[in-house]
Protein backbone atom coordinates (compact mmCIF):
# COMPACT_ATOMS: atom_id res chain seq x y z
CA UNK A 1 0.00 0.00 0.00
CA UNK A 2 2.98 2.58 0.08
CA UNK A 3 2.65 3.10 -3.92
CA UNK A 4 -0.87 3.73 -3.23
CA UNK A 5 -0.61 5.92 -0.87
CA UNK A 6 1.41 8.04 -2.73
CA UNK A 7 -0.17 8.17 -5.78
CA UNK A 8 -3.28 8.81 -3.72
CA UNK A 9 -1.18 12.06 -2.49
CA UNK A 10 0.18 13.00 -5.51
CA UNK A 11 -3.02 12.68 -6.85
CA UNK A 12 -4.75 14.98 -4.22
CA UNK A 13 -2.20 17.72 -4.36
CA UNK A 14 -1.47 18.10 -7.81
CA UNK A 15 2.18 17.38 -8.65
CA UNK A 16 1.95 16.33 -12.13
CA UNK A 17 1.22 13.06 -11.70
CA UNK A 18 -1.75 13.03 -13.91
CA UNK A 19 0.92 13.45 -16.73
CA UNK A 20 2.36 9.80 -16.18
CA UNK A 21 -0.75 8.33 -14.86
CA UNK A 22 -1.06 6.41 -18.58
CA UNK A 23 1.98 5.37 -17.60
CA UNK A 24 2.19 3.95 -14.61
CA UNK A 25 -0.64 2.09 -15.74
CA UNK A 26 1.15 0.83 -18.72
CA UNK A 27 3.96 -0.73 -16.31
CA UNK A 28 1.38 -2.97 -14.29
CA UNK A 29 0.95 -6.49 -15.08
CA UNK A 30 -2.35 -7.29 -14.39
CA UNK A 31 -3.21 -10.82 -13.85
CA UNK A 32 -7.06 -12.08 -12.84
CA UNK A 33 -7.13 -15.46 -10.63
CA UNK A 34 -10.34 -15.25 -9.51
CA UNK A 35 -10.99 -18.07 -11.99
CA UNK A 36 -8.77 -20.21 -10.70
CA UNK A 37 -9.46 -20.12 -7.09
CA UNK A 38 -12.23 -22.17 -5.42
CA UNK A 39 -14.52 -22.84 -2.34
CA UNK A 40 -13.82 -19.09 -1.38
CA UNK A 41 -14.54 -17.85 2.24
CA UNK A 42 -17.85 -15.41 2.21
CA UNK A 43 -17.36 -12.09 2.39
CA UNK A 44 -17.90 -10.67 5.74
CA UNK A 45 -20.09 -8.09 4.79
CA UNK A 46 -18.30 -5.12 5.89
CA UNK A 47 -15.77 -2.44 4.17
CA UNK A 48 -12.00 -4.06 5.62
CA UNK A 49 -9.93 -4.89 2.92
CA UNK A 50 -7.18 -7.88 2.81
CA UNK A 51 -4.61 -7.34 0.52
CA UNK A 52 -2.35 -10.57 0.09
CA UNK A 53 1.50 -9.24 -0.46
CA UNK A 54 4.05 -11.83 -2.08
CA UNK A 55 7.52 -11.58 -2.60
CA UNK A 56 8.62 -13.25 -6.23
CA UNK A 57 12.48 -14.45 -5.45
CA UNK A 58 12.87 -15.40 -9.51
CA UNK A 59 16.18 -14.68 -11.09
CA UNK A 60 14.76 -14.11 -14.26
CA UNK A 61 14.68 -11.08 -15.73
CA UNK A 62 16.68 -7.87 -15.82
CA UNK A 63 18.16 -6.81 -12.15
CA UNK A 64 17.37 -10.33 -10.48
CA UNK A 65 20.43 -12.22 -11.11
CA UNK A 66 21.51 -11.15 -7.83
CA UNK A 67 22.78 -14.57 -6.28
CA UNK A 68 23.81 -17.93 -7.70
CA UNK A 69 20.58 -19.63 -6.26
CA UNK A 70 17.40 -20.85 -8.75
CA UNK A 71 14.44 -18.90 -7.44
CA UNK A 72 11.19 -19.22 -8.74
CA UNK A 73 9.36 -19.13 -5.42
CA UNK A 74 7.90 -16.47 -2.53
CA UNK A 75 10.61 -15.71 -0.43
CA UNK A 76 8.16 -13.18 1.35
CA UNK A 77 4.13 -13.80 2.30
CA UNK A 78 2.25 -10.72 4.09
CA UNK A 79 -1.42 -10.49 4.79
CA UNK A 80 -2.57 -6.79 5.16
CA UNK A 81 -5.71 -5.99 6.86
CA UNK A 82 -6.99 -2.78 6.47
CA UNK A 83 -9.92 -1.95 8.90
CA UNK A 84 -13.70 -1.05 7.62
CA UNK A 85 -13.53 2.14 9.72
CA UNK A 86 -10.46 3.17 7.85
CA UNK A 87 -8.11 3.64 11.34
CA UNK A 88 -6.14 0.74 11.67
CA UNK A 89 -4.23 -1.72 9.40
CA UNK A 90 -1.54 -4.29 10.12
CA UNK A 91 0.59 -7.05 8.63
CA UNK A 92 0.53 -10.60 9.36
CA UNK A 93 4.20 -12.41 7.49
CA UNK A 94 3.53 -16.17 7.37
CA UNK A 95 7.11 -17.86 7.47
CA UNK A 96 8.15 -19.38 3.94
CA UNK A 97 8.99 -22.53 5.95
CA UNK A 98 5.56 -22.96 7.50
CA UNK A 99 4.82 -26.80 6.76
CA UNK A 100 0.90 -26.88 6.04
CA UNK A 101 -1.56 -29.06 4.13
CA UNK A 102 -1.68 -27.40 0.73
CA UNK A 103 -4.82 -27.33 -1.25
CA UNK A 104 -6.02 -28.63 -4.97
CA UNK A 105 -4.95 -25.68 -6.96
CA UNK A 106 -5.57 -24.85 -10.63
CA UNK A 107 -2.94 -23.78 -12.88
CA UNK A 108 -2.97 -21.34 -15.97
CA UNK A 109 -2.75 -23.69 -18.41
CA UNK A 110 -5.97 -25.53 -17.25
CA UNK A 111 -4.11 -28.68 -15.34
CA UNK A 112 -4.54 -29.15 -11.28
CA UNK A 113 -1.56 -29.60 -8.90
CA UNK A 114 -2.87 -32.05 -6.25
CA UNK A 115 -3.32 -31.38 -2.65
CA UNK A 116 0.26 -32.34 -0.44
CA UNK A 117 -0.23 -32.69 3.15
CA UNK A 118 3.14 -31.22 5.29
CA UNK A 119 3.87 -29.17 2.09
CA UNK A 120 5.96 -25.68 2.92
CA UNK A 121 4.45 -22.21 2.44
CA UNK A 122 5.63 -21.01 -0.06
CA UNK A 123 6.05 -24.45 -2.54
CA UNK A 124 2.25 -23.30 -3.69
CA UNK A 125 3.54 -20.10 -5.05
CA UNK A 126 6.33 -22.82 -6.86
CA UNK A 127 4.01 -25.26 -8.32
CA UNK A 128 0.93 -22.98 -9.26
CA UNK A 129 1.82 -18.94 -8.81
CA UNK A 130 -0.03 -16.25 -6.98
CA UNK A 131 -3.25 -18.18 -7.08
CA UNK A 132 -2.38 -21.25 -5.21
CA UNK A 133 -0.60 -19.37 -2.37
CA UNK A 134 -4.28 -17.24 -2.09
CA UNK A 135 -6.24 -20.77 -2.59
CA UNK A 136 -3.87 -22.17 0.41
CA UNK A 137 -4.39 -18.76 2.74
CA UNK A 138 -8.19 -18.70 2.50
CA UNK A 139 -8.62 -22.50 3.08
CA UNK A 140 -6.44 -22.33 5.91
CA UNK A 141 -7.48 -18.89 7.53
CA UNK A 142 -11.10 -19.10 6.28
CA UNK A 143 -10.49 -15.09 5.27
CA UNK A 144 -11.34 -13.75 2.12
CA UNK A 145 -8.38 -12.27 0.15
CA UNK A 146 -9.39 -9.48 -1.59
CA UNK A 147 -7.07 -8.17 -3.55
CA UNK A 148 -3.03 -9.46 -3.91
CA UNK A 149 0.30 -8.34 -5.11
CA UNK A 150 3.56 -9.63 -6.00
CA UNK A 151 6.85 -7.71 -6.35
CA UNK A 152 10.00 -9.03 -7.75
CA UNK A 153 14.04 -8.68 -6.27
CA UNK A 154 14.51 -5.88 -9.21
CA UNK A 155 11.56 -4.22 -8.31
CA UNK A 156 12.13 -3.72 -4.14
CA UNK A 157 15.89 -2.33 -5.05
CA UNK A 158 14.44 0.20 -6.99
CA UNK A 159 11.66 1.50 -4.90
CA UNK A 160 14.47 1.44 -1.93
CA UNK A 161 16.94 2.98 -4.71
CA UNK A 162 14.55 5.81 -5.68
CA UNK A 163 13.92 6.90 -1.83
CA UNK A 164 17.80 7.40 -1.72
CA UNK A 165 18.16 4.28 0.71
CA UNK A 166 15.99 3.52 3.58
CA UNK A 167 17.68 3.77 7.25
CA UNK A 168 18.04 0.60 9.48
CA UNK A 169 19.81 -0.32 12.39
CA UNK A 170 22.50 -3.38 12.59
CA UNK A 171 23.52 -4.45 15.89
CA UNK A 172 26.10 -6.43 14.74
CA UNK A 173 28.12 -6.89 11.67
CA UNK A 174 26.59 -9.55 9.32
CA UNK A 175 28.73 -12.15 7.13
CA UNK A 176 27.41 -14.63 4.45
CA UNK A 177 30.68 -15.76 3.02
CA UNK A 178 28.17 -18.06 0.98
CA UNK A 179 26.31 -15.29 -0.71
CA UNK A 180 29.13 -12.67 -0.52
CA UNK A 181 27.37 -10.60 1.90
CA UNK A 182 28.96 -8.28 4.42
CA UNK A 183 26.57 -5.73 6.11
CA UNK A 184 28.45 -3.53 8.49
CA UNK A 185 26.87 -3.08 12.31
CA UNK A 186 25.14 0.85 12.64
CA UNK A 187 22.85 2.76 12.31
CA UNK A 188 22.90 4.14 8.45
CA UNK A 189 21.05 4.33 5.23
CA UNK A 190 21.22 1.03 2.87
CA UNK A 191 20.06 1.07 -0.53
CA UNK A 192 20.69 -0.97 -4.07
CA UNK A 193 21.87 -4.57 -3.41
CA UNK A 194 22.38 -4.64 -0.08
CA UNK A 195 19.22 -3.30 1.39
CA UNK A 196 18.39 -6.68 -0.42
CA UNK A 197 20.98 -8.55 1.02
CA UNK A 198 19.48 -7.01 4.22
CA UNK A 199 15.68 -8.62 4.11
CA UNK A 200 17.12 -12.05 2.74
CA UNK A 201 20.49 -12.66 4.52
CA UNK A 202 19.75 -15.88 6.44
CA UNK A 203 23.33 -16.55 7.53
CA UNK A 204 26.03 -15.32 9.11
CA UNK A 205 23.38 -13.34 11.52
CA UNK A 206 24.42 -12.99 15.19
CA UNK A 207 22.05 -15.25 17.03
CA UNK A 208 20.53 -16.46 13.63
CA UNK A 209 19.92 -20.58 12.67
CA UNK A 210 19.36 -19.73 9.53
CA UNK A 211 15.32 -20.34 8.87
CA UNK A 212 12.95 -17.67 7.64
CA UNK A 213 11.74 -16.22 10.93
CA UNK A 214 15.07 -15.21 12.11
CA UNK A 215 15.02 -12.50 9.02
CA UNK A 216 11.40 -11.49 9.38
CA UNK A 217 11.99 -9.50 12.20
CA UNK A 218 14.42 -7.71 9.73
CA UNK A 219 11.96 -8.00 7.49
CA UNK A 220 9.02 -5.98 9.32
CA UNK A 221 11.55 -3.40 10.43
CA UNK A 222 12.73 -2.66 6.94
CA UNK A 223 8.99 -2.44 5.78
CA UNK A 224 8.12 0.11 8.64
CA UNK A 225 10.76 2.09 8.19
CA UNK A 226 10.53 2.02 3.85
CA UNK A 227 6.78 3.19 4.97
CA UNK A 228 8.09 5.95 7.28
CA UNK A 229 10.73 7.47 4.44
CA UNK A 230 8.25 7.65 1.64
CA UNK A 231 5.15 9.08 3.63
CA UNK A 232 7.47 11.31 4.75
CA UNK A 233 6.18 15.47 4.43
CA UNK A 234 9.12 16.31 2.13
CA UNK A 235 8.37 13.63 -0.24
CA UNK A 236 5.49 15.85 -2.02
CA UNK A 237 7.69 18.49 -2.37
CA UNK A 238 9.99 16.40 -3.94
CA UNK A 239 8.03 15.41 -7.60
CA UNK A 240 10.99 13.94 -9.05
CA UNK A 241 11.58 11.36 -6.51
CA UNK A 242 7.60 10.90 -5.66
CA UNK A 243 7.20 10.09 -9.72
CA UNK A 244 10.62 8.10 -9.25
CA UNK A 245 9.29 5.95 -6.67
CA UNK A 246 5.96 4.73 -8.25
CA UNK A 247 7.31 4.49 -11.70
CA UNK A 248 10.06 1.81 -10.22
CA UNK A 249 7.52 0.14 -8.00
CA UNK A 250 4.77 -0.35 -10.58
CA UNK A 251 7.64 -1.27 -12.84
CA UNK A 252 7.93 -4.41 -10.73
CA UNK A 253 4.32 -5.48 -9.68
CA UNK A 254 2.05 -8.12 -11.04
CA UNK A 255 -1.80 -7.89 -9.45
CA UNK A 256 -5.27 -7.61 -9.89
CA UNK A 257 -5.61 -4.25 -9.40
CA UNK A 258 -7.27 -3.58 -12.64
CA UNK A 259 -5.53 0.46 -12.50
CA UNK A 260 -3.30 2.80 -10.44
CA UNK A 261 -6.55 4.53 -9.85
CA UNK A 262 -7.92 1.29 -7.61
CA UNK A 263 -5.34 1.12 -5.82
CA UNK A 264 -5.14 5.12 -4.63
CA UNK A 265 -8.73 5.44 -4.00
CA UNK A 266 -8.37 2.65 -1.81
CA UNK A 267 -5.32 4.81 -0.32
CA UNK A 268 -7.12 8.10 -0.07
CA UNK A 269 -9.37 6.31 2.31
CA UNK A 270 -6.76 5.41 4.44
CA UNK A 271 -4.92 9.26 4.17
CA UNK A 272 -5.50 9.61 8.08
CA UNK A 273 -4.68 6.21 9.67
CA UNK A 274 -1.42 7.51 10.98
CA UNK A 275 2.21 5.54 11.26
CA UNK A 276 1.53 4.86 14.84
CA UNK A 277 -1.81 2.70 13.39
CA UNK A 278 0.22 0.33 11.60
CA UNK A 279 2.02 -2.95 12.53
CA UNK A 280 3.36 -5.63 11.47
CA UNK A 281 3.61 -8.78 13.65
CA UNK A 282 4.51 -12.90 12.73
CA UNK A 283 2.16 -15.75 12.93
CA UNK A 284 3.00 -17.71 16.15
CA UNK A 285 4.96 -20.62 15.36
CA UNK A 286 7.78 -23.09 16.82
CA UNK A 287 10.25 -25.13 15.35
CA UNK A 288 8.79 -28.31 13.61
CA UNK A 289 10.33 -31.54 15.42
CA UNK A 290 9.02 -33.75 11.77
CA UNK A 291 11.03 -31.29 9.19
CA UNK A 292 13.96 -30.06 10.73
CA UNK A 293 15.01 -26.41 9.92
CA UNK A 294 11.01 -26.00 9.27
CA UNK A 295 8.50 -24.74 11.72
CA UNK A 296 4.76 -25.22 12.77
CA UNK A 297 1.95 -22.64 13.78
CA UNK A 298 0.28 -22.64 17.12
CA UNK A 299 -2.52 -22.73 18.04
CA UNK A 300 -3.04 -19.09 18.84
CA UNK A 301 -2.41 -18.47 15.08
CA UNK A 302 -6.79 -19.37 15.18
CA UNK A 303 -6.59 -15.85 17.38
CA UNK A 304 -4.72 -13.61 15.12
CA UNK A 305 -7.00 -15.41 11.96
CA UNK A 306 -10.31 -14.42 14.33
CA UNK A 307 -9.19 -10.69 14.77
CA UNK A 308 -8.60 -10.61 11.05
CA UNK A 309 -12.29 -11.78 10.14
CA UNK A 310 -13.93 -9.91 12.83
CA UNK A 311 -12.21 -6.97 11.79
CA UNK A 312 -10.68 -5.84 15.21
CA UNK A 313 -7.60 -4.79 16.35
CA UNK A 314 -4.45 -6.62 17.24
CA UNK A 315 -4.57 -7.43 21.10
CA UNK A 316 -2.36 -6.77 23.49
CA UNK A 317 -0.55 -10.57 22.94
CA UNK A 318 0.38 -9.25 19.51
CA UNK A 319 0.80 -5.57 19.98
CA UNK A 320 3.74 -6.82 22.43
CA UNK A 321 5.87 -8.58 19.71
CA UNK A 322 4.70 -6.63 17.00
CA UNK A 323 6.67 -4.11 14.77
CA UNK A 324 4.98 -0.42 14.48
CA UNK A 325 5.59 2.06 11.47
CA UNK A 326 6.00 4.79 13.94
CA UNK A 327 9.10 3.08 15.65
CA UNK A 328 12.61 4.40 15.44
CA UNK A 329 14.97 2.36 12.86
CA UNK A 330 17.23 1.41 16.02
CA UNK A 331 14.00 -0.38 17.31
CA UNK A 332 12.64 2.18 20.05
CA UNK A 333 9.00 1.06 20.75
CA UNK A 334 6.38 3.58 19.53
CA UNK A 335 3.30 3.73 22.20
CA UNK A 336 1.34 0.30 20.31
CA UNK A 337 4.01 -2.20 21.60
CA UNK A 338 7.94 -3.35 21.22
CA UNK A 339 9.64 -3.49 18.13
CA UNK A 340 12.34 -6.59 19.30
CA UNK A 341 10.51 -10.14 19.19
CA UNK A 342 11.13 -13.17 21.22
CA UNK A 343 13.74 -15.60 21.06
CA UNK A 344 11.05 -18.02 19.56
CA UNK A 345 9.31 -15.51 17.57
CA UNK A 346 6.35 -16.55 18.53
CA UNK A 347 3.47 -13.57 19.88
CA UNK A 348 2.12 -16.40 22.49
CA UNK A 349 5.50 -17.34 23.82
CA UNK A 350 5.92 -13.46 24.61
CA UNK A 351 2.80 -12.79 25.96
CA UNK A 352 0.74 -15.32 27.67
CA UNK A 353 -2.14 -14.12 29.01
CA UNK A 354 -3.37 -11.14 27.70
CA UNK A 355 -4.79 -9.99 30.57
CA UNK A 356 -1.34 -10.17 32.40
CA UNK A 357 0.42 -6.75 32.83
CA UNK A 358 3.42 -6.89 31.42
CA UNK A 359 5.12 -4.99 33.99
CA UNK A 360 4.44 -7.11 36.83
CA UNK A 361 7.67 -9.33 36.65
CA UNK A 362 11.42 -7.69 35.96
CA UNK A 363 12.74 -9.18 32.78
CA UNK A 364 16.37 -9.17 32.02
CA UNK A 365 16.70 -7.71 28.69
CA UNK A 366 17.13 -9.88 25.84
CA UNK A 367 20.25 -9.39 23.04
CA UNK A 368 18.55 -7.31 20.23
CA UNK A 369 16.52 -9.69 17.43
CA UNK A 370 18.81 -9.95 14.21
CA UNK A 371 18.62 -6.72 12.30
CA UNK A 372 17.12 -4.32 15.30
CA UNK A 373 18.86 -2.64 17.66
Amino acid sequence: MIVASLVSLGLVTGVGVALVYAHWNGNLTVKKVDDLVTDRPDRSGGEEVNILVMGDDTRAGKGNKIDGAGGGGSDTTILFHLSADREFAYGISIPRDTLVDRPECKREDGSVTPAKADAIWNEAYAVAGPSCTIQQFESLTDILVDNYVVVDFNGFKDMVDALDGVEVCIPEDIVDEDAGITLKAGTREIEGDEALSYVRVRKGVAGGDGTDPQRIKRQQAFMASMINEALRADMLARPDQLIGFINATTKSLTTDFENIGQMADLARSFQGIGLDNISFVTTPWVYSTAQEGRVELTDDVAKLWRLVRQDKELTRDFRDDSINAADDPDGSPSASGSASGTPEGSASASAGDPSTDATEEPVEEEPASPGLC
